[in-house]
């Protein structure tokens, strides 16, 4: 299994709603609660954020592979945890 990285920051509605999608994919399958999601605001850790290589947020990464940037559904979220999965 693979860690998931979220880049987001405090203030974006399509950050917002991936939170709200997770949640739901989380409820709805129970293999996906033992992925690890580690989520980052490029505000507070730009640090961090510069390291990576994308020029929206939300953006996800599966260990070192962006896998989705910018504004999201709740299957592109999915994409994300299948990947983590695979």
């Amino acid at each position: 299994m693979k860690n998931i990285i979220m880049f987001e920051t405090s203030w974006c509605p399509h950050c917002r709603r991936a939170h709200e999608f997770i949640e739901e994919l989380l409820q709805g399958n129970p293999a996906y609660k033992d992925v690890q999601i580690q989520y980052i605001d490029e505000e507070l850790h730009p640090d961090i954020a510069k390291q990576y290589d994308y020029y929206f947020v939300p953006t996800f990464y599966v260990d070192s592979a962006k896998i989705h940037e910018g504004a999201v559904t709740k299957d592109s979220i999915e994409t994300v945890f299948t990947e983590a999965l695979s």
